[in-house]
């Protein structure tokens, strides 16, 4: 499977996202494991916007907007990686590619 098409699994929920860490991780491919990284970020902002809900009112309309935010990220993340291109989320990409560096 190419780098393309893992990037491009990676995308498709926690299942698809982990079938394309274990593909990349016998054959590493440089531009799948970028997307590796970028949507398991993606993942736990997911997961600690979750957390945020549970606080009332202050942290539901974080939480609202974050989901509004982190799903716009998501389907431009799943468009540069269809279009062949490595393009970083905006304001957190970078910080995910070193925060992750080692996948």
């Amino acid at each position: 499977m190419d780098g393309k098409t893992k990037a491009i699994v990676a995308h498709l929920t926690i299942i698809g996202w982990i079938i394309a860490l274990v593909l990349n991780s016998s054959e590493r491919d440089e531009y799948a494991s970028f997307y590796i990284r970028q949507n398991l970020g993606l993942m736990l902002t997911g997961v600690a916007l979750g957390i945020i809900n549970v606080i009332p009112i202050l942290g539901w309309i974080v939480s609202f907007i974050g989901w509004i935010v982190l799903l716009v990220f998501w389907i431009l993340s799943l468009i540069w990686s269809i279009q062949g291109e490595t393009k970083q989320v905006s304001w957190v990409g970078q910080y995910f590619q070193d925060w992750f560096k080692s996948m």
